[in-house]
């Protein structure tokens, strides 16, 4: 962690509140997301402006609340707070039924249109910095067709346009629909750039996004996250149409002879 803490000095009403009162803030806002490691013990009494006591006191309450993992020799954390979207036996079952792939397209489509268009209106420049940077890691990782990084900064771009939406439940939302994608269940960006051919359109399309939001046009940021959305779409259609038409040919083939 920088220098510069992300905790403010807390007043002196109720010393433990303020700091319990803080930190939840920092959790509804999506600054602290689970798994985040907070600072340490130290660190965090000195940011707060608190002794080590009631600080004590507070991420004891937070625990108790279910908000924090205090693990011993290791630090605290932010504890899980997204659910799973889907339990592992419907994961299963999407898997099977293809059907529901083009459901989580759709319902994809219609939240990250609207997480870009609130973004181009309230991205703060922080967020614009951010979306900047990860933008930079897709364009190197592309040079480079280091696989496995484009795929997580892929992920990371998504979730920083949601970050910038400033919308509290959006964010959360979507975090545990990313898990989805991050688990492979749904969303194969290695297939896609198969489709793509170098997967140049897959890295125009976040451009084109990310320019979107910087320009503060929430217009073309929802039209930029639909076409890509629809570019995904159209790849997995077309290859099923195709991989139809290949057992077919195969059947007629089998007969024939």
């Amino acid at each position: 962690m920088s220098n510069k803490s992300a905790f403010d000095a807390v007043g002196h009403e109720s010393l433990a509140d303020a700091v319990v009162d803080q930190i939840e803030t920092m959790i509804v806002d999506g600054i602290l997301k689970e798994g985040h490691k907070l600072p340490s013990e130290r660190e965090l009494s000195d940011a707060l402006g608190v002794s080590r006591p009631k600080l004590r006191e507070a991420l004891q309450t937070l625990e108790q609340r279910g908000l924090v993992n205090v693990r011993h020799g290791e630090g605290t954390f932010i504890a899980k707070l997204t659910g799973r979207a889907m339990s592992p036996a419907l994961l299963a079952l999407y898997t099977r039924h293809g059907r529901a792939f083009y459901d989580y397209l759709e319902y994809r489509r219609e939240q990250e249109a609207f997480a870009c268009r609130l973004a181009a209106k309230r991205a703060t420049q922080s967020d614009k910095t951010r979306l900047t940077e990860i933008l930079d890691v897709m364009v190197e990782t592309h040079k480079s067709a280091d696989t496995e990084a484009s795929r997580d900064a892929d992920l990371k771009l998504h979730a920083a346009v949601v970050d910038a939406s400033q919308n509290t439940t959006l964010i959360h939302m979507m975090a545990s629909v990313y898990d989805l994608t991050r688990q492979g269940v749904f969303y194969n960006r290695a297939f896609l750039r198969t489709m793509d051919g170098t997967g140049q359109k897959l890295l125009t399309q976040h451009k084109d996004i990310v320019d979107a939001i910087l320009a503060g046009d929430p217009e073309l940021a929802d039209a930029a996250a639909r076409t890509h959305i629809d570019f995904v779409e159209a790849s997995y259609r077309q290859s099923e149409e195709q991989h139809a038409r290949e057992e077919r040919a195969a059947k007629r083939k089998q007969l024939a002879t």
